[in-house]
């Protein structure tokens, strides 16, 4: 008999088992794939090494991923991120640096300024371990990120932006989200800078050999304590324990049971008793995002020789926003590419070969380099096939969900836990949140078992030595730029003055 079954074996799972391993407890891991890691997935092939098809992404202030990967062994790398991205959006083409092309239009630069300060501002009222207790929850949760996007954007352009923003954070259509949801995902991510730089930012780094490498270390550390290819398909709680069935049959006697699904897959399972009602009415309403993740390789990094750094944002084809995915030593030229939303469930229907055509295509024009037309190699994931994960990288939350529901995803029932990257109050979604979630419901056990404290439950985490945690500052320019209703009002305001002025000038008065 085990003292805890953790259901899950990605880096949510793993970083649970291990902890409670640590603290002397017999724990159990059930994984159903045939692999550890779970929405990580490193694929090892002579014709590129090593290749991430899952998360992989690790920055400053992810500071959990950070010290358990120095823990493992693991080293980071900094992905390329010289001054030249591209912006292909809009009919507007322009290499950049920052977090914005130079745009020249007022009115488009103004809108895009202040819905950054909008967003960043309305984030930081949000509690992150409670979003539902926001000042303005209700009104937030009942609103998508369409209409969001309706009511502070004054410019089609940003509104366009905007939208593929929403893309890229969740893989999910703005009429989709709840506008709460969204800018509670900024939240924990410590803002927008942060969530979506390279630099200093949440895409900043990669592992040497890839991210798949946490989950496995963790597994060979807990030796024959972890078991692939056993997926749960029923619970049967009892008052002092608890079985667990998988479904070749196999049935495992623990004290604890902890979740570490995707929560929509958490609906696949048979609980005895059932799940309370608000937990069961929330995994129902939580899709995960759609996105197939694309690696196209090159015999030549075409785009450095240019000057680029591989980072682009378009619009108008089958890939948002890519990445330089070349190895830290120059070798295996690639680009990363995400294909997301709708238009990763338009493209599903094509066969692989007609989407490296497409991809390679949209390179070549949107670089406006032709060589890109002819790549070497090509690997993609979809991950809305993945059977234990159903997409990636995050549930997402629909318009009402997290006021209602939201206060049962972590809610423990009876001797079952929940941990998971959809748990975590920080970088949910990304490998970090997994970390802290897995580690938070491992102690929640501990506290049942009177080994810590309940302030024990929930840990600060140490700034990691190496990750420089650089703060984002708004330039004096950035602080005082008016609105676009601002500034129209400005012009109208300067336009009547003027006018005034030239009656007063010209007019002779008739008394």
């Amino acid at each position: 008999m085990a003292d805890v079954i953790i259901i899950g074996g990605g880096i949510s799972g793993l970083s649970a088992a291990r902890l409670l391993d640590k603290a002397g407890l017999d724990v159990l891991v059930l994984e159903a794939r045939d692999r550890v890691g779970g929405r990580t997935h490193t694929v090892r092939d002579p014709a590129y090494k090593y290749v991430d098809l899952g998360g992989s992404y690790v920055g400053p202030t992810q500071r959990r991923v950070g010290r358990l990967a120095k823990e493992l062994g693991l080293e980071f790398y900094k992905i390329c991120d010289s001054p030249n991205h591209i912006m292909a959006f809009k009919k507007l083409w322009r290499p950049y640096s920052g977090f914005f092309p130079a745009i020249y239009n007022p009115f488009v630069l103004l809108d895009l300024n202040n819905i950054h300060q909008t967003m960043d501002r309305m984030a930081s009222q949000i509690p992150v371990e409670a979003p539902w207790k926001a000042k303005d929850a209700e009104r937030l949760d009942s609103m998508s990120m369409a209409q969001f996007i309706e009511e502070v954007c004054w410019t089609q352009f940003s509104k366009d932006l905007l939208s593929n923003m929403c893309r890229l954070v969740v893989c999910g259509e703005p009429h989709t989200l709840s506008a709460l949801f969204f800018l509670w995902y900024i939240a924990s991510a410590y803002g927008v800078d942060r969530l979506m730089s390279v630099k200093d930012g949440g895409q900043e780094r990669k592992i040497h050999g890839g991210s798949m490498q946490i989950s496995e270390r963790m597994a060979d550390q807990l030796k024959d304590k972890v078991k692939l290819s056993s997926p749960v398909d029923r619970v049967e709680q009892g008052d002092s324990k608890t079985l667990v069935h998988t479904a070749d049959g196999q049935t495992y006697e623990t004290r604890y049971v902890i979740s570490a699904m995707p929560l929509p897959i958490v609906n696949r399972v048979k609980f005895e008793p059932p799940l309370p009602d608000k937990k069961l009415q929330l995994i129902q309403r939580v899709p995960m995002g759609c996105v197939i993740k694309t690696m196209m390789y090159y015999d030549r990094a075409y785009w450095t020789e240019k000057g680029y750094s591989g980072q682009m944002f378009t619009d108008g084809g089958p890939v948002l926003y890519t990445l330089d995915d070349t190895k830290p030593d120059g070798s295996h030229p690639c680009i990363m590419g995400f294909i997301l939303a709708k238009e990763a469930v338009k493209l599903t229907s094509l066969p692989a070969q007609d989407r490296k055509t497409a991809l390679a295509k949209h390179y070549a024009e949107c670089y406006r380099i032709p060589e890109l037309k002819n790549p070497i190699n090509y690997i993609e994931k979809n991950w809305m096939a993945e059977e234990y994960a159903g997409g990636c990288y995050v549930s997402n939350f629909p318009p009402g969900t997290l006021t209602t529901f939201g206060p049962a995803i972590r809610e423990p029932f009876k001797r079952l836990y929940f941990a998971g990257t959809e748990t975590a109050t920080v970088w949910s979604g990304y490998m970090d949140g997994a970390v802290q979630a897995g580690e938070r419901a491992a102690r929640e056990i501990l506290h049942s078992l009177g080994k810590i404290s309940e302030d024990q439950i929930w840990k600060d985490e140490a700034p990691i030595p190496d990750f420089e945690e650089i703060p984002f500052e708004l330039s004096f320019i950035e602080k005082i730029l008016p609105t676009v209703p601002q500034f129209i009002g400005i012009l109208v305001t300067s336009a009547v003055a003027a006018s005034a002025v030239a009656v007063h000038k010209f007019v002779k008065p008739f008394y």
